[in-house]
């Protein structure tokens, strides 16, 4: 299932490790990255090749947040709902997201462009409430602030 490249990728990704297991989490960010998801058939791939049995990537792969089991938008909104954000209106904001985009926490709008997420934590107490798209922090957010960042990813498709 994975080309030569991605096995070389995989070998240096073990190479890092004293145990080759211990490379799992790396592996499966690795799969995803080339592949958007986690398939069920690359994870048995995975396995295989980690000396795994299959239920044992897949415990692995659903328990992180991080790790997508279906296929996930081209923007991928994490919203943090831990104490500070919360104190600060994220709930408020969340709702209004929902509402805008259409969807719940955990889905994926029908165009694929979006899927959102709710984040334990996502470390930027100080300018909260905040949400990270693609790896990019959009903090003290407003419904406001959110409704400009949203029209801006639609416009980049």
């Amino acid at each position: 299932m994975f080309s030569d490249e991605t096995i070389q990728t995989f070998e240096r990704i073990v190479a890092r490790y004293p145990v080759k297991r211990s490379a799992l989490i790396p592996i499966l960010h690795e799969v995803q990255g080339r592949l958007g998801y986690l398939t069920p058939e690359a994870m048995v791939e995975v396995a295989r090749y980690l000396g795994l049995h299959p239920v044992e990537v897949a415990e692995t792969a659903s328990f992180y947040d991080l790790l997508n089991l279906r296929p996930v938008g081209k923007h991928q909104i994490f919203f943090c709902h831990n104490l500070s954000c919360t104190l600060l209106g994220a709930e408020r904001i969340l709702a209004h997201v929902q509402k805008t985009l259409g969807i719940g926490t955990g889905e994926t709008t029908p165009d694929g462009l979006f899927t959102l997420k709710r984040m334990e934590c996502l470390a930027s107490c100080g300018t909260a409430p905040v949400m990270q798209v693609n790896g990019e922090f959009y903090e003290n957010l407003t419904e406001a602030k959110v409704d400009e960042i949203l029209d801006g990813l639609r416009r980049r498709g």
